[in-house]
């Protein structure tokens, strides 16, 4: 438990890092990008920003995941307005999404689950805090979001709950393998660039 506490007041102290901030922002902007590519499907939007702040939750931690999750949402409102008002309480659901990466993936405290000589354990991670992103934030939280400020009727929540699962599990096929290459990819430079690792991810 002590070490599950630590992991936040250290990722708090990376706000005081200029490379944090510098890496931070750069994969705030691509997912800037990302959500500008999202497509709407009427009950819910396409788009893999997710992944930008995936990194970020690895990188750097819950907190600083979540203070992105936040500027992430706000700043995108700005830049992506889609003709509504802006509402902090998705603005929060966004924070939370980089907080479940942050604890899910954050690198400096790693499990190690080896399997025939392979350390496996950034991909179970990956696929853990994107199934827990899914349920949580897509299935849960968004749908009675929905239902609550009347964007869908009461009578059709059951529709919209089938129509997300569905789409969900279809993106998960996309989803996972992108996570299995990037994080891998994005730790091991991250590594090399700023602390001279050679070492694998």
């Amino acid at each position: 438990m002590k070490k599950f506490f630590k992991m936040f007041a250290d990722s708090a102290k990376e706000f005081g890092s200029v490379k944090s901030i510098t890496v931070t922002g750069m994969f705030i902007a691509v997912s800037m990008v990302i959500e500008s590519l999202s497509i709407d499907i009427g009950y819910t939007k396409i788009n893999f920003a997710f992944l930008a702040i995936a990194v970020i939750g690895m990188l750097f931690g819950p907190v600083v995941g979540f203070g992105a999750g936040l500027i992430c949402d706000v700043v995108g409102f700005f830049v992506h307005p889609t003709g509504g008002s802006f509402m902090p309480v998705y603005t929060l659901v966004a924070g939370l999404q980089g907080l479940i990466y942050g604890i899910c993936l954050y690198h400096k405290y790693e499990m190690h689950i080896v399997v025939k000589g392979k350390d496996i354990s950034l991909f179970v991670r990956a696929t853990v805090a994107r199934l827990l992103d899914v349920v949580i934030i897509n299935l849960l939280i968004n749908t009675k979001l929905l239902l609550y400020y009347g964007w869908i009727p009461a009578t059709a929540y059951s529709e919209a709950i089938i129509a997300r699962v569905a789409k969900n599990a279809i993106e998960l096929a996309a989803d996972l393998p992108m996570l299995y290459i990037l994080l891998p990819v994005c730790l091991l430079a991250y590594k090399r660039s700023f602390t001279g690792s050679k070492a694998k991810a």
